[in-house]
Formats: C-alpha cells, structure tokens, sequence
C-alpha cells in the first residue's frame, strides 16, 4: 500500500540532487530536546498518538488519520545569515514534523489532545534536495548536507534556514533500501 507523501514539482535533477517546489501543506509537530536520536524517537512517539486516535475530531470523538511520509527532523537555533549544518552531539531544540494528509484541512482534521502536538499551516516552499540511502547518522548527514550546500554555491543559489533530514521508511526497512534527503529552503 502506498503511502501518501507531499505534493512538489521538480524544476531541476541531476541525481542525487533536485530543485523542488512544494505546495502548501498542514503539518503536525512537536519541538522536542535532547540529541537527534532521542528528540526524533520521543517526537516520532507524540505525533503517532495524535495521529493513531489521541484527538478530537469535529463530532468529539477520536479519528485515526493515515500516516504519511517522509517524517522531517529539524535542528532549532538562533536565525543566521547562512545555513548551519545539523548538530552532530550534545542536546538542542528540534522540530519533529509529520505531513498530513491532502484530504484535510485546519478545520476539519482532528484536533491534537496532548498540548505539545501543534497543527501547522506550511506555505509552498522551493527546497534543494539530496537524496540518500541507508542510515543516518551524523557523519552521513552532514556529509550530504555539505555536498548539497556546495551543489547549491556551484548553481549561485542561496538557503535559508536550517538543513532538514526527511526519512522515508520504518526503522524495520533494511539500510540499502531505506529513502532519506536533505532538504535547503532556497532563497526567492
């Protein structure tokens, strides 16, 4: 069974790199502390309980909602004028996000019952992407955010924000042929 991912139009490819320009989409997050690991578990576990039945929906009762793909880890830190690359130890702040679904809308998915699940409108994005397989620990992701930042500088493209690592598969999927990328928001 395929499972449901954002919609975006690629505007450039030249493997393992892609310019994409996303439509807007509804976000569940939580920002959670602790390293990359522990943050992504724990804010993995808070957003499936939303969305496996811990909501209200518009008759008050709970609703299941489809899982999506990819689930999206964001290193948090101060705005500055360039990237950072994501941290490779230690604790910080980080944005765990899930994609819902295209069939909602604000009004009409479920409301999240624990506090720290916010529901978020996210507005169409252009993102370079570096698509990559296998694990990923912190040597490979800042190894593909550099190579993806010097592809960027090698097009005379800016981003903005910080790197984001999307993972496409359950942890069960062997490494061969798990689907990560790092995503640049790029500058208009």
């Amino acid at each position: 069974m395929a499972i449901e991912e954002p919609s975006y139009q690629a505007s450039e490819q030249e493997p393992p790199f892609e310019i994409r320009q996303y439509a807007p989409m509804l976000v569940a997050e939580v920002m959670v502390d602790g390293t990359r690991d522990e943050a992504s578990n724990k804010g993995f576990r808070m957003i499936a309980d939303f969305i496996f039945g811990n909501n209200q929906s518009q008759n008050h009762e709970s609703k299941k909602i489809a899982m999506t793909a990819p689930v999206v880890v964001e290193a948090q830190s101060i705005a500055m004028s360039a990237p950072v690359t994501v941290e490779q130890s230690g604790t910080g702040k980080w944005r765990v996000q899930f994609v819902m679904p295209k069939q909602y809308t604000f009004e009409t998915l479920p409301k999240p019952n624990n506090k720290e699940v916010s529901i978020r409108e996210v507005s169409g994005k252009r993102y370079a992407v570096n698509q990559f397989s296998g694990l990923n620990d912190a040597q490979k992701i800042d190894t593909k955010t550099k190579e993806l930042q010097d592809w960027l500088e090698k097009k005379h493209l800016k981003s903005i924000g910080n790197p984001q690592l999307a993972r496409y598969n359950p942890p069960w999927t062997l490494p061969p042929w798990r689907r990560n990328e790092i995503l640049l928001e790029i500058a208009p």
